[in-house]
């Protein structure tokens, strides 16, 4: 029960390095496969991993308790403020929350270095798995780079 979440966190601890070894060597398929850490009793986590799967990526999920998934988020580096339901980790990135797959497609063709990964802090209305009527939230995607700093990676308007 414990393996699997331990070697997904010892996995993620190494990808700042692993970043750049990944963009180089791994092939377009090997790129497409995602692990989602996530409660299993959340459904807009499952939601999003089905719109993932749509957009052709190959989505396992690791199953952890509200607690490793806290220990994971900041073990991978994702800020307390950009926190979100669900942490993937897809090309040595790290995807926290409800990220658009477009969004992903983008941020593993540039492969930028120093990079931990994209998020969508909170859980906006609208968002990838988070559809309710033809409501949507603004929302924006941030990028997280090494040291925690964010930037604004996409935005998403009102609609």
């Amino acid at each position: 029960m414990f393996v699997k979440p331990l070697l997904f966190a010892a996995f993620a601890m190494t990808l700042p390095g692993l970043a750049q070894a990944q963009a180089q060597a791994q092939d377009q398929a090997q790129a497409r496969d995602m692990l989602v850490a996530r409660s299993p009793s959340c459904g807009c986590c499952g939601a999003w991993m089905q719109r993932m799967q749509a957009e052709g990526f190959v989505v396992a999920a690791d199953n952890m308790e509200s607690e490793a998934l806290y220990r994971l988020k900041e073990a991978v580096g994702v800020p307390e403020e950009m926190a979100s339901c669900h942490t993937a980790v897809i090309g040595g990135y790290v995807i926290e929350g409800h990220v658009p797959a477009a969004d992903i497609r983008r941020l593993l063709a540039e492969a930028p270095e120093g990079v931990v990964g994209l998020a969508v802090p909170g859980m906006p209305v609208g968002a990838p798995g988070m559809e309710y009527q033809d409501i949507r939230e603004a929302y924006k995607v941030h990028l997280i780079r090494a040291g925690g700093a964010t930037e604004v990676y996409a935005s998403y308007p009102e609609g």
